[in-house]
């Protein structure tokens, strides 16, 4: 476990795990403005998901690990393998010359990206006393907040003037560089304990994530719910699902302890963090394909469009971690947040082909103001209600819930789009007129006058329920924040008295 004793020791680790959020924070927002010029050019819509799922199911999977690993051997070698894993995988997804190739290195990027995140928030529980991380974390959330404005222009930047395989290649210099610095600020542990790995709780519970990941990303689009296949594959999920907690009481260090369950703090955060997964990345995922197919932006336009959410993470999350660490309460930003978020997603749900860029943007910048009071608050009540020898299982873990949140959410509001989007087409389309099989912008663009209106316009109708359905969603994270019970913040590293 890294050790800091002054204050500008902390500053120079701190530095380092900035790069690594900014690592990756930047992959996931970077791609996302990409992906229909992607899928455009090596596959199409059908190929759209497995994009997304190989990556996010990847490091679903092995986030829970890296975070078991961490607490075990110490952060910085665990650290150092994910960025390497992370970058052979970003510079194979660059030169991917088949969707398939690139659909199977970014399965690979993701086994790397699994550990960034954890085991860098980790850290900051290890060194930073609870009282004071919340402005810590706050920067955290701000570093994720630019570098998902960045993101997307950057995107759309490589995707007008260069290639889209430049969103992977510029990993490369910023993974390198935070190697680097890891390799000479963080200190090993000098002794070298035995531990007994839990191999098969590690098996059960990356089997039982692989499966629901799988069947809510195909379900519904590759295969219909009933599906033979899926209900063997959902059948699988839940038995492997129910063996996992008795593997846990039997190992003698487990890969995911059975007592953070018996944390309220843990489950109620983990609950919220699973329902905002749901609620926003599966309606958010679509903006980008909103500003490029409805209002005929260029990727790079469609990134600067998304800087209002962005501005008001930015915003709130450095204001609420410096208000934490001020007052040493945490429990109203999380409340205050999910009504923001709320209603945000209530707004994002009367866009329509009409809608003026000053209210997709003011709809976004509110999105953006309750994102910011949320998402590192969870993780701060998480780490200062558990004993910090589990703290790198109980950050993984409660990052592992969102991120299952995500996938679910993402599969969830892809099939209700995609079944609007047809519903509406069939019935606006003159008869034996057939839309796009695709939704590269490009190809779009191309649809004589009249088709385009019509596709543009089923287009936009399809969404109004997908970012509906979110703020609905969304209204459940509100009722259960007011359950986050509040600890007093500690001011040290030390268990709190039991």
């Amino acid at each position: 476990m890294p050790t800091a004793t002054g204050a500008p020791r902390k500053r120079v680790i701190f530095s380092a795990l900035m790069l690594v959020v900014l690592l990756a924070s930047l992959d996931q927002t970077i791609v996302s403005t990409a992906l229909p010029t992607i899928v455009g050019d090596l596959g199409g819509i059908n190929h759209l998901s497995w994009v997304v799922t190989a990556y996010l199911l990847a490091s679903t999977v092995t986030g829970p690990l890296y975070g078991k690993f961490g607490d075990l051997y110490g952060r910085k070698g665990v650290l150092q393998i994910a960025i390497v894993i992370f970058l052979v995988g970003s510079a194979l997804c660059g030169i991917s010359q088949n969707m398939a190739e690139l659909i199977s290195f970014r399965g690979l990027q993701g086994l790397g990206a699994g550990g960034l995140m954890v085991v860098a928030i980790a850290v900051i529980g290890d060194i930073i006393p609870p009282r004071d991380r919340g402005r810590y974390q706050g920067l955290f959330g701000a570093v994720f907040g630019v570098s998902t404005v960045i993101g997307p222009l950057l995107g759309g930047f490589f995707v007008d003037n260069l290639s889209w395989r430049w969103i992977f290649y510029v990993n490369l210099p910023i993974g390198a560089i935070a190697f680097a610095v890891i390799g000479a600020t963080f200190h090993s542990r000098p002794e070298r304990i035995e531990h007994a790995i839990d191999y098969l709780g590690a098996v059960l519970l990356a089997g039982a994530l692989a499966a629901i990941v799988l069947y809510t990303s195909l379900g519904g689009t590759t295969y219909a719910w009933g599906a033979p296949a899926m209900i063997a594959l959902i059948l699988v999920g839940v038995v492997l699902l129910a063996l996992f907690p008795l593997a846990e009481q039997r190992a003698s260090e487990p890969i995911l302890p059975l007592s953070l369950f018996r944390s309220r703090i843990f489950v109620v955060s983990s609950s919220i963090g699973f329902i905002i997964g749901v609620a926003l990345f599966g309606s958010v995922t679509f903006l980008p394909l909103f500003l490029q197919i409805v209002r005929g932006k260029s990727p790079t336009s469609s990134g600067l469009q998304l800087t209002p959410m962005m501005a008001g993470l930015l915003v709130t999350s450095i204001a609420s971690g410096q208000l934490i660490s001020r007052l040493g309460k945490y429990k109203i930003f999380p409340i205050v947040g999910t009504a923001v978020m709320t209603a945000g997603m209530a707004l994002l749900a009367q866009l329509d082909i009409h809608t003026t860029a000053t209210a997709t943007s003011l709809y976004m910048l509110v999105v953006g103001l309750g994102l910011g009071m949320v998402m590192q608050v969870l993780v701060l009540a998480v780490q200062n209600a558990v004993d910090p020898r589990v703290m790198g299982v109980a950050t993984s873990g409660s990052i592992m819930f969102r991120q299952i949140g995500g996938s679910v959410g993402i599969a969830v509001f892809g099939a209700i789009f995609a079944n609007r989007l047809h519903a509406n087409l069939v019935k606006s389309l003159p008869p034996g007129v057939h839309g796009p099989s695709t939704v590269a912008p490009a190809t779009v663009a191309k649809l004589p006058p009249r088709i385009h209106s019509v596709y543009t316009h089923a287009f936009a109708a399809s969404l109004h329920p997908v970012f509906l359905v979110g703020a609905v969603i969304a209204v459940l994270s509100f009722a259960l924040t007011w359950f986050l019970h509040e600890v007093p913040l500690r001011r040290t590293t030390e268990p709190a008295p039991a």
